[in-house]
């Protein structure tokens, strides 16, 4: 038989497990929120967050002489063993809830309060000696607790994300070098362009993903702004006047992160703006990452009937039923965490629109669904980087035959043979199959020298620049002819 401890609130009593850490209040989150059956547990660096603001607040308390030393010190090194890494499994409350967080909050006051208990070698439930709510939550309510909580585990959670973010970057740098020297068709509107290098097409990757690495570092300053004694609705009622002040220094020594107090907290307790603008930065990253993998698709499309252009790592057979075939999985998962984080952020743009008056209750479904967009981006980065990119070639002999057949160099001509006379051999080397530089040179506008020059792989890759003055020469009638010659 299970041993049972009772305890008691506003609504009556209940048997919790002896050895469970949490209390009444969490068991009676656990009976009345069955919904994502997801601990926030999943979300260590949420449970890390409220650790720091519980020690931060105890040390804040004793400093200003509102709690005793001693009570002090046990809910200090309680909430130190949280923050190591201790009694995760203990914050079992779901990740959705009513309430505006009260369920998470009570449930790391109780957590940590038993662990300060057992600390002191009391039993579990020992409320007389050490109270989850008059000691650990002293000069807090949820209110101020749960939106810092959030604010410090998105900032925590953030530095892996970026850890990821430039580690897929510097492999996309990587494979630009490698692909340096190798000519390919460009294409705008899926219709071939003027040529480029492949090296310039993964550089333009690795660009893109430095850009929202910035955007993700700028953004995140929103986060930094916190409303520790703002308590219930921002007048800071049963809070001491250098409580916010003492809470905010404290909570900077202990997570490192430049938390700042609200100028004003009524605002900042009702206001979640924050949320919704860094929410709104990782649907960027998601969405261009996911262009990326859209991209990384089409070029190695086939192997026979598509682009073929360049070859993706073979992860797994492809099909149960069409031998050899090998699917772009790994860009196929990221596309659709992309189109998660999307929804993710449609889901916090409404929960921050549903607020009311002085709180916005809707923080819990706001906390999930950007803790769970920077959990997945940072997954999709590593498989995408380590099974993917890392492993891509190109076909030089495929991209070098597109090329050469291209007519796309004609462009390069422009500025020596006007636009009309590109357009018109243009037509005519579709027609024919005959060979761009030889229809210039045989139409008299530039000698083979000089064709050649102008369609060497560094000028039609903007790798050498042509500056000048370039004089235009005028559609000849051997222009004409050629194309007329082209439509008998």
């Amino acid at each position: 038989m299970t041993r049972t401890r009772t305890e008691t609130d506003s609504l009556g009593s209940l048997d919790i497990p002896a050895d469970a850490y949490w209390g009444i209040h969490t068991a009676r989150a656990q009976e009345n929120f069955p919904i994502a059956k997801r601990p926030i547990s999943v979300y260590p660096d949420l449970v890390i967050a409220l650790a720091m603001v519980k020690q931060a607040s105890a040390r804040a308390n004793a400093e200003i002489g509102v709690l005793s030393q001693a009570k002090a010190d046990l809910i200090d090194r309680a909430a130190q063993r949280v923050i190591d890494g201790e009694f995760h499994d203990q914050f079992i409350v779901g990740v959705i809830q009513g309430g505006a967080g009260t369920s998470t909050n009570m449930n790391a006051n109780e957590v940590i309060t038993n662990i300060a208990l057992e600390m002191a070698g009391r039993e579990k439930g020992d409320y007389a000696f050490l109270s989850p709510i008059d000691d650990t939550n002293r000069s807090q309510s949820t209110n101020d607790v749960y939106p810092t909580s959030i604010k410090l585990g998105l900032s925590l959670t953030l530095r892996s994300l970026l850890v990821e973010l430039d580690l897929l970057r510097s492999s996309f740098l990587t494979k630009a070098g490698e692909f340096h020297d190798i000519l390919k068709v460009g294409r705008t509107q899926l219709q071939d362009a003027v040529p480029m290098t492949l090296g310039q097409e993964f550089h333009g990757f690795a660009t893109t993903l430095g850009e929202d690495y910035s955007r993700l570092k700028e953004n995140a300053f929103l986060l930094t702004e916190i409303n520790m004694g703002a308590t219930a609705i921002g007048t800071g009622i049963t809070t001491h006047p250098g409580y916010a002040n003492a809470v905010c220094t404290h909570l900077r020594e202990i997570s490192g992160i430049p938390v700042t107090t609200a100028t004003d907290l009524v605002e900042s307790t009702s206001d979640t703006g924050a949320f919704m603008s860094f929410s709104s930065t990782l649907k960027r990253n998601a969405i261009k990452l996911s262009k990326i993998c859209n991209d990384l698709r089409l070029l190695s499309s086939g192997p026979q009937a598509g682009f073929g252009e360049i070859n993706l790592p073979a992860r797994q057979a492809g099909s149960s039923i069409m031998p050899g075939k090998v699917n772009p999985v790994i860009p196929e998962v990221v596309n659709q965490v992309a189109f998660a984080v999307a929804g993710a952020d449609l889901t916090v743009t409404m929960a921050v629109e549903g607020g009311q008056l002085q709180l916005n209750a809707f923080e819990p479904v706001i906390a999930h669904s950007i803790f769970q967009s920077i959990t997945w981006m940072r997954q999709a980065m590593w498989t995408l980087r380590v099974n993917c990119v890392d492993g891509i070639t190109a076909n030089t002999e495929r991209l070098g035959a597109m090329v050469g057949a291209s007519v796309g160099v004609v462009t390069a001509l422009t500025p020596f043979i006007g636009y009309a006379s590109a357009a018109a051999l243009a037509k005519t080397a579709l027609m024919t199959g005959h060979n761009i530089a030889d229809l210039v040179v045989e139409a008299g506008l530039m000698t083979r020298e000089e064709v050649m020059k102008q369609i060497s792989p560094a000028r039609l890759t903007g790798l050498e620049v042509v500056t000048g003055s370039i004089p235009v020469v005028q559609p000849a009638e051997n222009v004409v002819a050629v194309e007329d010659a082209s439509n008998a």
